[in-house]
């Protein structure tokens, strides 16, 4: 069985919401145009504040997926 080879890409993820929903909107979006995403790691996490008050989040993130053959390619 052949290892796998992997590609790593930048992703940054924004929401009003919460940390957790701007890594799923970052993953959501890149999962439209590039298959075989398998891990992601936080890399950092920013806001912004508005009125004494969290006003949005934005998260770094490194994404890897698999550099896919032919075969899987087709499949």
């Amino acid at each position: 069985m052949a290892g796998r080879t992997y590609k790593v890409i930048e992703l940054v993820g924004t929401s009003e919401v919460g940390v957790t929903e701007a890594i799923n909107e970052a993953i959501n979006r890149a999962s439209q145009s590039i298959k075989a995403l398998d891990w992601f790691e936080v890399q950092q996490i920013r806001g912004q504040i508005d009125e004494q008050k969290v006003a949005w989040y934005q998260v770094d993130l490194k994404v890897g997926f698999r550099v896919m053959s032919e075969e899987e390619l087709r499949g």
